[in-house]
């Protein structure tokens, strides 16, 4: 039997689409919840399925895969009910009477594109958004996944009628045909490279699209700050994953004063964090590897043209390309010209950049475009003021590291070059929604009526009246 094209899965998709904009919430809240019980009854799957594509250990997949999902879906289902309700608006003197509220309505179609460092995270946490907002889903995983791919294609067959949410595998081609539909919303994570890719495909069909890409997010130790307590969390949040994290600090940035401390407390955090019988990290069953050949070789070169212009490592750069290891690395030394200095680095290779006024810190960080984040690890309350009011980012997180996307109440997402467009709890809901302005007007009142044309003296009179009130 010949296989349905893209074009025909999409047109069963659209049909569905028209039905489920009139789902009720407990018809999600039901799906949901069986997306829910598949998760927590087959964690062993999901545990081997992301160790086969990144080598990630089990205790990582549940605290970085499975349990950000089951939060996002405990609070979808907590707060869906009032997230549906039309929500009622205050009225404006001038339309007295009226009664205007805002309604969410499904988008409709909609295409997620999810990537292949968090495999199951970012692919099933928008899926609970568009779920959440009645929407029909073609979902394409990461072919650079395959494991959790073929997992994710599994679990969707099991849970949900084809009509309404599929599972598409493959590579550039299929995406190519993907792009080629016009779906109503897209969600793309990914790099900022292809996330223009995205923009002028979505631009040819009107599509709504949200972006999570990335960039260079920077860390800022503030003088008075615990040097310990910094590089505790800075280094489980590098080399979570083997620091293939889109909100991973990129660089940091550490005060003159306590930047010899630092450094050498970084170091003894990671090899801690890391242990091994043979003090060789890549013994050690905690640390990841790098998804593949490809990006592989281009952290070689990441490292090889910062030592080669002057870049020193104070532990690490060792790799193996064979088994795509990559040693946790903290580098100094830097200079501008350098392309780890230009480039989102993604992967274990962290630089540490010493400065001494707060305002040469900050000026640092804004040379460089918007990032997905911004850390600041200080105990005074002008210095969080002077970064918020004098940068831009995604997000700022102070004395932490990469906390905040599992914060369900807050928005996540970038914006300029690290995204465009909101995620995450009330945020993804509304990011597959459509605000539709709903206003109700009664027939027996209506002052407008005192201004229709002709425009007498008592309309002139009116208005002036109005423009002097307001």
């Amino acid at each position: 039997m010949e296989k349905p094209s893209f074009h025909e899965l999409f047109q069963t998709n659209k049909k569905s689409a028209n039905r489920l904009k009139k789902s009720s919430c407990q018809e999600r809240s039901s799906k949901l919840l069986a997306l829910k019980k598949w998760i927590h009854s087959h964690k062993d799957s999901i545990r081997e399925a992301v160790f086969k594509d990144l080598s990630k250990p089990p205790t990582e997949v549940d605290i970085s895969e499975v349990s950000v999902v089951l939060q996002e879906i405990s609070h979808a289902l907590k707060h869906l009910k009032k997230w549906i309700k039309p929500k009622k608006v205050s009225t404006p003197l001038s339309l007295f009477g009226t009664k205007g509220y805002i309604h969410y309505e499904p988008l409709g179609t909609s295409l997620i594109i999810s990537p292949w460092n968090y495999p199951f995270n970012l692919a099933v946490g928008p899926l609970v958004s568009a779920i959440s907002a009645g929407c029909t889903v073609i979902l394409k995983p990461s072919e650079l996944a395959p494991a959790t791919s073929a997992l994710l294609k599994r679990m969707v067959k099991e849970l949900f009628a084809p009509e309404e949410v599929m599972v598409v595998e493959g590579g550039k081609e299929e995406v190519q045909k993907l792009l080629a539909l016009p779906f109503d919303k897209l969600f793309f994570t990914g790099s900022p490279a292809t996330g223009r890719i995205m923009m002028e495909a979505a631009a040819k069909h009107h599509m709504e699209i949200t972006l999570e890409l990335g960039g260079k997010s920077p860390v800022l130790i503030d003088r008075g700050y615990s040097p310990k307590d910094a590089a505790q969390k800075i280094a489980w949040a590098k080399w979570l994953n083997c620091g293939q994290t889109c909100i991973a600090p990129d660089y940091v940035l550490v005060n003159d004063e306590i930047y010899d401390t630092f450094k050498q407390i970084l170091v003894d955090t990671v090899l801690q964090m890391f242990p091994s019988k043979s003090n060789d990290i890549s013994a050690c069953m905690d640390y990841g590897r790098i998804i593949n050949a490809e990006h592989h070789q281009r952290l070689q070169y990441l490292l090889e043209d910062a030592r080669n212009k002057g870049a020193t490592c104070l532990m690490g750069g060792d790799y193996d390309q064979g088994s795509y290891y990559f040693g946790p690395t903290i580098l100094e030394g830097l200079e501008p010209n350098m392309d780890i200095m230009r480039e989102e680095i993604f992967g274990p290779i962290l630089p540490i950049i010493k400065y001494t006024l707060l305002e040469e810190a900050v000026d640092f960080i804004n040379e460089l475009p918007k990032p997905l984040a911004v850390y600041v690890f200080t105990e005074e309350a002008f210095v969080k003021d002077f970064v918020l009011e004098n940068t831009s980012s995604g997000g700022v997180c102070f004395n932490d590291c990469a906390i905040q996307f599992g914060h369900t109440s807050l928005p996540f997402g970038g914006t300029n070059k690290s995204g465009m467009g909101k995620s995450h709890g009330y945020f993804g809901f509304k990011a597959f929604s459509n605000e539709r302005s709903v206003l109700h007007q009664k027939s027996t009142i209506n002052l407008l009526r005192n201004i229709y044309p002709p425009y007498s003296f008592k309309a002139k009179k009116i208005a002036d009246l109005f423009l002097k009130w307001i």
